[in-house]
């Protein structure tokens, strides 16, 4: 925390007193910092453990930020330090407000603050991405399908050189049959590909503490291009995210597929953040597998 202190004070060119971690993932942490008064500072650093991060979360946040109705932070600049270990950090605007965790006021609050994610997740879903398919940094002129049909064989491969212990037989067979019938479970599928946030959850929403309205959408995913149907695919676990989902759905419907496509894109979500991060949340694993496993035959 000292060097991270120094680093800050270097490159700022004003003294940091401290750090405030105000969230912390398996691949990022995100500060608060203080100056020498011990008064919050107009802006964040959000540090990356692993290189290249940094940059394409600063690309996404630009790009989401230029095309919607919903506010993004502003990156103030990119730091790329070689003090060991090696990392990264995103200068980021501070933002006043608190996460959509926090208890809506009363039931009118919870539908205003649905009606307005909605609202602003639809203006980026009415970008449409003329062919294109694929993360921010990697894009292809490609269907959906198949472009996924590429990621679930990469990650496959990779989990097949990395064995991880947590792993069972019956996990990998799980994976070994979704990966096999992934023709079936795209059958038919024909939504265009449209501008997406990525990381559609409860903590990437900042609100009003007060009056619950939506002030920002933080933390997007790094796909840029891909389905309306994948955006909604980390929504459902609590009764906010339920009725955030049922909002979107009775807005602007997505295909029948979803029903089991969710389960699908969890459970090589699931892998991907194994093979990105070195954490696997057996929990969520296993529930998709559960769900999934019907609509395998």
């Amino acid at each position: 925390m000292e060097s991270l202190k120094s680093e800050l004070s270097l490159v700022l060119g004003e003294t940091v007193s401290r750090l405030e971690t105000i969230s912390e993932q398996p691949s990022t942490r995100l500060y608060a910092l203080y100056d020498r008064q011990d008064k919050p500072m107009p802006l964040v650093a959000k540090y990356f453990r692993y290189q290249g991060r940094a940059a394409l979360e600063a690309k996404k946040l630009a790009l989401l930020g230029h095309e919607g109705l919903i506010k993004v932070p502003a990156v103030y600049g990119l730091v790329l330090s070689q003090q060991p270990p090696v990392h990264e950090m995103l200068l980021m605007a501070r933002l006043e407000g608190v996460s959509a965790e926090a208890p809506p006021r009363d039931a009118a609050c919870r539908q205003q603050l649905c009606e307005e994610v909605v609202k602003g997740l639809l203006a980026w879903h009415r970008i449409s991405s003329h062919g294109l398919v694929g993360t921010v940094d990697s894009t292809q002129q490609n269907s959906w399908p198949a472009w996924f049909q590429q990621r679930v064989e990469v990650l496959w491969s990779t989990l097949s050189y990395l064995r991880p212990l947590a792993f069972t037989l019956a996990d990998r067979q799980m994976l070994f049959r979704s990966r096999q019938q992934l023709a079936r479970l795209f059958r038919d599928f024909d939504d265009a590909c449209v501008m997406l946030h990525g990381n559609l959850r409860l903590t990437s929403l900042i609100k009003n503490a007060r009056s619950d309205q939506l002030l920002a959408m933080t933390q997007p995913g790094t796909i840029l291009w891909g389905p309306r149907e994948y955006e909604l695919i980390h929504l459902g676990d609590t009764p906010m995210e339920q009725m955030l989902l049922q909002h979107y759905l009775q807005c602007a419907p997505v295909s029948e597929g979803f029903l089991w496509r969710r389960w699908l894109y969890q459970l090589w979500d699931c892998i991907d953040e194994l093979v990105q991060n070195g954490r696997f949340d057996r929990p969520r694993f296993d529930r998709a597998c559960a769900q999934l496993l019907p609509w395998l035959g």
